[in-house]
């Protein structure tokens, strides 16, 4: 057996909330009772409410379990922002607590949205993307055009005619990746220094050349 799954089964164990000696545990796993031992403080020193000794035993004092629920995608994403707001709080302790909920989370939802991430975002540039990210994600999922105002490393604003294609990560920046009407190619715009964003209403089709395929071929250098 695992570890992994050895230490599984000892939570599956505890979780009656009844006390347990080593001896018991490892017979009936099958290992040592110095195995055991190694195990509980394992579990103890990862945070997990186990109380207990060498010679006495061992109990869950707490529940670590939710019961089970289902959530909509808004909810889900609902949850995931307020894990990142956590994550990237003031608060040392709870930043890692909530750092490893969004690895549960990953592990039991549906995947993020193409290039999204938990904790890629800090500071200014991620309360001004927050704004736009709905919206961009709703257009990337439909298919359907953009009319963004946008500025430029060098300050200057343009107004362009957009396919959403995906978002990407650039760093600890967020990227759209569209094709751009007016140039005739692929462009990724930093979400950040989109100043408006306007849905057309124009769905498009995937077209031979502009397609994310396409895009991704060209980063690779070579043909999808």
């Amino acid at each position: 057996m695992r570890r992994t799954d050895r230490l599984f089964d000892l939570i599956q164990i505890l979780r009656d909330g009844r006390l347990h000696r080593a001896g018991e545990m490892a017979e009936r796993l099958g290992v040592s009772v110095r195995t055991i031992w190694r195990d509980m403080a394992t579990l103890m020193a990862s945070g997990l409410p186990v109380e207990g000794e060498r010679g006495v035993g061992y109990i869950l004092r707490a529940p670590i379990t939710l019961p089970p629920m289902i959530l909509t995608g808004p909810e889900i994403e609902a949850l995931r922002q307020g894990v990142r707001l956590v994550a990237e709080g003031d608060d040392p302790a709870l930043a890692r607590a909530a750092r490893a909920l969004a690895a549960k989370i990953a592990s039991v939802t549906p995947a993020p949205p193409e290039g999204d991430d938990l904790f890629v975002f800090t500071g200014q540039e991620a309360a001004r993307a927050a704004a736009h990210l709905p919206a961009i994600r709703k257009a990337i999922r439909a298919r359907e055009r953009l009319t963004i105002s946008y500025i430029d490393s060098r300050g200057r604003e343009s107004h362009r005619d957009i396919r959403p294609l995906a978002l990407d990560l650039a760093g600890r920046v967020q990227v759209l990746v569209a094709w751009c009407e007016a140039r005739g190619d692929f462009q990724a715009f930093r979400v950040d220094r989109i100043v408006a964003l306007t849905p057309t209403g124009e769905i498009f089709t995937e077209e031979p050349g502009r397609s994310l395929a396409d895009w991704r071929a060209a980063q690779a250098g070579g043909a999808p």
